[in-house]
């Protein structure tokens, strides 16, 4: 969602700051701009669109000053419009802020009736002019907005800057991420490490309700209570969080050829030295004591969720339950201490997940997160963070945390297996084995990339397409929709196989492609009758399958693309390859723009 970067400086900061909305782009955005105090007043700079935009407004009419915030915002309420454009600005404040407001019309038809004028649509002038009103009544910046968080219901990270202060900024945050940085001489606020890397490597990271009083000297940090707080500094491997798209014309295509490596790294935390037996982690549960698993996510994190369903189920004979965040806790499900709980988020601030995991948090037995950014909200509040290990994904659309989110709940399903007796010594080794060639088939995969990119100049053209799995393959159809949805804009839909012919066989035809994951298992002559079915009717098929699965079928399917034959364990991991690559190729021949597909966030800090 909406990024936020603030930097009390030495030099002029409005370069800087523009350099740091760059790094949060992989937020997603549609508007963006940038206050700084320029001899104690504020000015500010604002354009809709990339940030080209508001590059080409700061270089007709440059910014200076030693103070700053900028913001890319993602449109919740007010089109995207430079009006509603932040930072915004009332009086002697100005703020950037990500979340929503919820009790924003009544706060504004109050402010509106004691004479405040607006200037947006967007529920962040509240903020501002509420702010505004409390400074007008003698409080010091520091004490205004203490008064006016105190008003405000919802979800937020804010940044403050102060006319007439230029040694003050005031960030604060509840439900939305935001850290503090400590220079020498200077002092910064960011959505999160990414944004303030270049500038440093010492951050603190706010906790839920916290306030801090920011100058060039350090930072005062308060909690919800309004109480000093000792947040502890951390020291960030400013490497880990630089990135660029090297020899890649997009961020996405280097995430998903960096599957392999990051596999591997995935796979070897989550094992012993010598590979025969998963590595129990620090505090992991005992799944011996649960009697059911609860899995909650959004998006691809959740049809992760769905393969490892399958995955507990076969080799733990666990029952698993899973759900989407966003319905989870509006159910009010029952949660006992004999349930375990599995949260998973690439960014570990998904509003929805979040909420749902303090649904469960003193009700469940046992609470974990899968995440892939250690210092997240849901990874310091659940009982046990497990990293997937991807490093920085920077495109919208995920597909290398999907993999090693995959990689992680295999390991975990092995392990669950072992603790309830039904995987022997023996049979772990050889799961693990198997889960081994994971790295080097993907690898191989990667090397039908032209064929992939063939078949995707056809699907461009297609208005829909449908996507058809059973059992593991399943969930990777609903990816491979999903991720066709998400880069070309195409309508797309995954169904499990044996569905077909429940309704979506009614939209066959030879204009709507389908999209057909077959590894030879178990289950695999029951897919192939149903596309057989879809050929009947004239429809076109894109089989992807193994050697062995190609052999069988012979002809009659209209593309086949053939990967290499995998243990069942390893399929789902390897078929999201083609996923990822058919929809990444469509949209590059639609012309999209692929890291940054139009309305998504990559962080959905709001609900």
């Amino acid at each position: 969602m909406c990024g936020i970067i603030g930097i009390l400086g030495a030099e002029a900061v409005a370069p800087r700051i523009l350099g740091g909305l760059k790094r949060l782009e992989y937020r997603g955005y549609d508007s963006a701009g940038i206050a700084t105090l320029n001899g104690g007043a504020i000015e500010t700079r604002r354009a809709v669109g990339k940030l080209a935009a508001l590059d080409e407004s700061l270089n007709a009419a440059p910014l200076a000053g030693l103070a700053g915030i900028g913001h890319t915002r993602w449109a919740t309420h007010g089109a995207a419009t430079e009006a509603n454009a932040h930072p915004h600005v009332a009086g002697p404040v100005a703020v950037v802020h990500n979340g929503i407001i919820e009790n924003f019309a009544p706060l504004r038809d109050e402010l509106r009736a004691g004479g405040a004028v607006f200037a947006s649509d967007t529920d962040t002038e509240v903020i501002a002019q509420l702010c505004a009103q409390f400074l007008a009544h003698g409080k010091t910046p520091q004490e205004a907005v203490a008064a006016t968080l105190a008003r405000l219901r919802g979800a937020f990270a804010l940044a403050f800057l102060f006319a007439g202060h230029d040694d003050v900024m005031i960030g604060a945050r509840r439900g939305s991420p935001l850290a503090v940085g400590h220079g020498v001489g200077e002092m910064y606020l960011g959505s999160d490490a990414l944004a303030l890397a270049p500038m440093t490597g010492r951050i603190t990271y706010l906790e839920e309700g916290d306030m801090a009083v920011l100058s060039r000297a350090g930072v005062t940090v308060y909690d919800a209570e309004g109480r000093l707080a000792n947040r502890e500094m951390r020291v960030v491997n400013v490497d880990q969080v630089r990135v660029d798209k090297g020899n890649y014309r997009h961020f996405m295509a280097k995430e998903i050829h960096e599957q392999p490596s990051v596999l591997g790294y995935a796979l070897a935390h989550y094992q012993t030295a010598g590979r025969d037996a998963v590595q129990v982690p620090e505090g992991a549960p005992d799944f011996a004591k649960v009697d059911r698993l609860v899995m909650v996510a959004c998006g691809t994190a959740y049809y992760a969720c769905h393969v490892a369903k399958y995955w507990f189920e076969s080799i733990a004979r666990i029952p698993v339950e899973i759900d989407v965040a966003s319905e989870f806790r509006y159910r009010e499900p029952p949660i006992s201490a004999r349930d375990g709980a599995i949260f998973v988020s690439q960014s570990g601030e998904t509003a929805d997940t979040l909420a749902a995991l303090r649904y469960v948090q003193g009700k469940a037995g046992q609470v974990l997160a899968l995440v892939n950014v250690a210092e997240s909200t849901i990874a310091r509040e659940s009982g046990l963070a497990l990293p997937i290990k991807a490093g920085v994904e920077i495109s919208v659309a995920s597909s290398k945390a999907f993999t090693c989110q995959l990689a992680v709940f295999a390991n975990l399903a092995i392990l669950a297996g072992r603790q309830r007796g039904h995987v022997t010594a023996e049979q772990e080794t050889s799961l693990l084995a198997a889960l081994a060639t994971a790295p080097r088939l993907v690898a191989e995969a990667l090397g039908q990339e032209p064929e992939m990119a063939a078949a995707a100049r056809d699907l461009s053209r297609a208005r829909d397409v449908l996507f058809l799995g059973r059992g593991a393959m399943y969930p990777l159809a609903l990816e491979g929709a999903l991720k066709l949805k998400e880069l070309s804009y195409i309508h797309a839909e995954g169904y499990a196989s044996g569905e077909l012919k429940h309704g979506p066989i009614a939209l066959i035809d030879e204009h709507v492609p389908v999209i057909c994951f077959a590894p030879f298992d178990a289950v695999f002559e029951k897919t192939i009758s149903n596309m057989h079915e879809v050929m009947a009717r004239g429809g076109r098929v894109l089989l992807v399958t193994d050697a062995k699965g190609a052999a069988e079928v012979g002809e009659g399917a209209w593309k086949t693309i053939i990967l290499p034959e995998a243990h069942p364990l390893v399929a789902p991991i390897l078929y999201a390859v083609p996923a990822q690559l058919l929809a990444y190729h469509t949209a590059q021949e639609k012309g999209t723009d692929v890291d940054q597909p139009r309305n998504l966030a990559k962080s959905v800090t709001v609900e």
